[in-house]
């Protein structure tokens, strides 16, 4: 049987203080790694960390801007000292500004959403991947979207740097693929977070997601397939996107 066991593996992922990256967190450290909560403050993330903490699991809460690359390198080295090193890294943490159409938005919102949804990634990546190249094993995962895949209504800055995520996996997972370290990205549809209030609290875009993927997504089942690629039972996995929409992109995009 395929092993989803993450035992003695040391998680970081972004965005945790909330929505799909506070479930991926709690996955994986039911599953028995050593989870690292990042958010942009410590008081966001104590909480969670706290919490999994109380339920027998083990949790390092960490303050990291992730659009600031002098931050992103103190929050590896932080962890590469307290922990000892990165297994898995889960790239999370995004942002988007911008709803409207794409020839309104400024060059400071292009800048913003570039630099969090997309540089931010990278140098996360920069940062772990040494480590796991050096042990000849990790896991990167790449939170995209399926507005990477299919515009998305009114969030076409996002969707291009969904999108971008998209290629940046497959470039990641060619180069240090063959070293011993998958990565792979996940595409989740319309998922009930803060995040996407927007999307899931509009009655008539709710209804169209309803009608076509049956209901408006959990956290949790985004949780499942990270757990999937994080665990080895995804060793043979690499460059791929897993679609966690219920359908939704078989008929259409948002």
């Amino acid at each position: 049987m395929p092993s989803f066991d993450l035992s003695h593996k040391v998680a970081i992922v972004t965005g945790s203080s909330r929505g799909i990256g506070e479930a991926i967190a709690r996955a994986y450290a039911a599953a028995g790694a050593q989870v690292v909560i990042v958010s942009r403050t410590l008081e966001s993330a104590q909480p969670v960390a706290a919490a999994i903490t109380a339920a027998g699991g083990t949790a390092l809460a960490v303050a990291c801007h992730t659009g600031r690359h002098e931050q992103v390198t103190a929050l590896v080295q932080t962890v590469q000292d307290k922990l000892g090193q990165v297994d898995i890294l889960v790239n999370n943490a995004a942002t988007n500004p911008h709803f409207g159409p794409l020839l309104e938005a400024s060059d400071e919102v292009w800048q913003k959403t570039l630099q969090t949804n997309v540089l931010g990634y990278l140098w996360l990546a920069q940062a772990a991947a040494p480590g796991m190249l050096a042990r000849g094993a990790g896991k990167i995962i790449n939170i995209s979207s399926v507005a990477g895949l299919k515009p998305g209504t009114q969030m076409g800055v996002y969707s291009v740097t969904k999108a971008a995520i998209l290629m940046l996996t497959q470039v990641l997972a060619a180069e240090l693929g063959p070293r011993g370290v998958q990565v792979n990205a996940i595409a989740p549809g319309v998922i009930q977070t803060k995040f996407s209030t927007p999307l899931w609290s509009n009655p008539a875009l709710a209804a169209g997601v309803q009608g076509r993927a049956g209901r408006i997504g959990q956290p949790e089942d985004v949780a499942g397939a990270a757990l999937f690629l994080a665990s080895p039972a995804a060793d043979y996995v690499n460059g791929e996107t897993l679609i966690v929409d219920g359908g939704l992109s078989t008929t259409g995009g948002l």
